[in-house]
């Protein structure tokens, strides 16, 4: 699965029904391309489309309860990995990975915050 797949399924999860339209700015690609993905999805069961709760001539695209398991055993699958990883290095080197993780992480999320998202709500100027 393509990391732009990957993405626009965790921001489905994550926000909701979204217009493709926000979607694709969100994600940074363009229109046309996330309609073929959106289709692509929709035809492997992970998305779909819904009407829009105030506006029933928008549609909106969403996670299936099948794209919801999928990236359920993504995240299980990844969990696995890296604390396989973990677990094969010393003690030290688990803990200076710790600490990094402790300061880089509110850094990382005050940058993503300060990112605005045209197209998403609270994020930016909507299309």
């Amino acid at each position: 699965m393509s990391l732009t797949t990957v993405g626009a399924l965790n921001r489905l999860e994550r926000e909701g029904p979204i217009r493709l339209t926000a979607l694709a700015a969100a994600e940074g690609i363009a229109q046309p391309s996330m309609t073929v993905l959106v289709q692509r999805l929709e035809a492997q069961g992970l998305a779909t489309r819904v009407g829009h709760p105030e506006d029933g001539r928008v549609r909106l695209v969403a996670i299936t309860d099948a794209g919801r398991e999928l990236m359920a055993e993504r995240r299980h699958t990844q969990s696995a990995r890296v604390a396989g990883l973990l677990a094969a290095l010393p003690e030290q080197d688990v803990r200076a990975l710790g600490e990094a993780l402790r300061t880089a992480l509110p850094i990382v999320q005050r940058m993503v915050q300060a990112v605005p998202h045209p197209g998403v709500p609270g994020g930016g100027s909507a299309p």
